[in-house]
């Protein structure tokens, strides 16, 4: 039977947290940005011109130019979506891979959730920039394969937030209604426990591209991710290193860029969290 909530609490249910809005403009703007890139770019990225090399911001090159005489404005522009896709990407692999290996953990309770778990946390105990040093080192640098290095150092971490809200989730008596009827596995898992674990693992989802980016962005800075003339922001951080006391605002700008988007999506998860986390929904 379904209850008459107060005006009071009917507003309170409505608003979205601050940081949800903010962060999802800030995210979305750049997004935007990150398709319509070269279409309102004013310059090729990839132009060289030695005439205007190294000068300074102003009202024909926004952000300056870099030694080549590229136009740094339209190569923030385009590496937008180098970063996005990365952090999106590996994510995104991370959730395929990760999901159902910590449901399986979470439901077995025999040796393959104790396989799985030992696997995890021999991979966690390795920092994630070295596992992902490792996972690239043995191939050619190459901006797909940071996608896929990024995601494999997430799975272990997504597995196990997974197999957390699992365990939770097993114990609730509709799960135990289920397993009365004489419901199979893979039914429980896919229309029981999936449904009522995704609050928790979308709000993980955002942090996670957070870290993502981060990540691919150094990875890139390494040597090991987007390789040259490629406009990702990484890369262009470590082009511009010898550059840093002459032509600061190359390295400077995709800099800044980097820390605003990173700041929206924790911005984004963080009202996620207060939206989707029932604890939360009455503080304010």
């Amino acid at each position: 039977m379904s209850s008459i909530a107060a005006p009071g609490e009917r507003g309170r249910s409505r608003a979205l947290p601050s940081s949800l809005v903010w962060g999802g403009i800030v995210v979305g703007a750049i997004a935007l940005l990150a398709i319509i890139g070269p279409w309102i770019a004013p310059y090729d990225p990839d132009a060289f011109s030695v005439r205007v090399r190294l000068q300074p911001p102003s009202a024909a090159h926004w952000f300056g130019t870099d030694e080549f005489g590229r136009d740094v404005f339209s190569r923030v522009l385009a590496g937008a979506h180098y970063s996005l896709g990365m952090g999106f990407g590996a994510t995104a692999l991370s959730l395929v891979l990760g999901i159902p290996l910590g449901l399986i953990a979470a439901f077995d309770r025999g040796w393959l959730s104790e396989a799985i778990m030992r696997a995890v946390d021999v991979l966690i105990s390795v920092p994630p920039i070295l596992l992902g040093l490792l996972v690239l080192a043995v191939t050619e640098p190459a901006l797909w394969k940071t996608i896929v290095a990024v995601g494999l150092v997430y799975v272990p971490i997504m597995t196990r937030i997974v197999r957390a809200v699992g365990l939770g989730l097993l114990a609730e008596d509709f799960v135990q209604a289920a397993r009365a009827r004489g419901e199979s596995a893979a039914w429980i898992l896919a229309a029981e426990i999936l449904p009522n674990a995704w609050p928790p693992i979308i709000v993980e989802t955002a942090l996670r591209i957070t870290f993502a980016i981060l990540l691919g962005s150094a990875l890139s800075f390494l040597g090991l991710g987007a390789q040259p003339p490629a406009s990702e922001w990484g890369l262009m951080i470590a082009e511009s290193r010898p550059f840093i006391e002459q032509a600061p605002w190359i390295g400077l700008a995709p800099g800044l860029c980097l820390c605003v988007l990173l700041i929206a999506i924790n911005l984004l998860g963080e009202g996620l969290r207060e939206l989707l986390d029932p604890r939360l929904r009455g503080r304010g």
